[in-house]
């Protein structure tokens, strides 16, 4: 891949382009989704490159208004490539404003499945597991570390991702999706992601059965007997009827208000 070498200049704007790439979802909406905060994201660029071009401005900006959607952490490699291909459709023009947009549109579902499983599906769920388990000890680091773990590593990426993508430029592109390199790190990112979400089910869902059977002069505590069968069961059963009524339309605060409630009655029968 071809590689730039960044001036002074553009590093400036680089860093711009980081710092306003955490406004991701700024005027996030159902309509545009993350348009606005990939407008201003990309305001550095768009006003160094068209600075004496008033409707190529004009235009640049329309453009990134129109619907997009990613995570937050390849949001800033796209807006890092997004300044390269506006720089180029300026200077030369060997990238037009329909490539421009094809390209982002191209590039918003394999990115956000990839890193929707390495961050929020599994990085997450890793900073997550080790924060209540500090949380639970009455300890403040259980937060510190969630926030190190989870937030400050995406903002680390996000610098490197927003330069990388000015860097290599439409040279990426050509070089991922011709060696089908973007549809394998998709799928192994999903598969990672999926792994993670049953493993944290299995170490953190808990559904603590408390009903014994008495059959003649024999006690049959059910929960042993369920264990001894598949461990987890019940927490795996809990977690699909939550994944099952989610899809129904069924709000996460409800489904939480519910279990407290379930959980309250059924401490108070003495079934758990």
């Amino acid at each position: 891949m071809e590689k730039k070498v960044l001036n002074a200049e553009e590093k400036k704007i680089l860093n711009k382009m980081f710092w306003r790439s955490h406004l991701t979802f700024i005027n996030f909406n159902m309509v545009k989704m993350e348009a606005n905060g990939f407008t201003m994201t990309m305001i550095p660029a768009i006003e160094s490159i068209y600075k004496d071009d008033p409707e190529g401005k004009k235009e640049a900006y329309l453009r990134h208004q129109n619907f997009f959607n990613t995570h937050a952490v390849p949001f800033a490699f796209i807006a890092g490539l997004s300044y390269a291909m506006e720089k180029e459709h300026k200077e030369n023009g060997s990238v037009d404003g329909q490539t421009i947009e094809s390209i982002k549109a191209a590039l918003m579902g394999p990115t956000a499945g990839m890193f929707d499983s390495l961050f929020f599906n599994c990085l997450r769920i890793i900073a997550a597991g080790i924060g209540i388990g500090l949380c639970a000890e009455g300890s403040i680091l259980g937060t510190i570390i969630f926030i190190l773990i989870y937030g400050v590593t995406q903002s680390i990426v996000k610098y490197l991702f927003v330069n990388a993508g000015y860097v290599y430029g439409t040279s990426f592109i050509d070089a991922v999706f011709s060696s089908g390199l973007m549809a394998a790190l998709t799928k192994a990112a999903s598969t990672l992601g999926l792994m993670m979400v049953g493993a944290m089910t299995a170490q953190m869902v808990n559904v603590p059965l408390n009903l014994t059977l008495n059959i003649g002069q024999t006690s049959v505590v059910v929960q042993d007997v369920i264990n001894s069968i598949f461990p987890g069961l019940l927490g795996l059963i809990l977690l699909f009827i939550l994944v099952r009524l989610i899809k129904k339309g069924a709000r996460p605060t409800q489904l939480i208000f519910g279990i407290f409630v379930f959980a309250l009655i059924g401490a108070f029968i003495h079934i758990f």
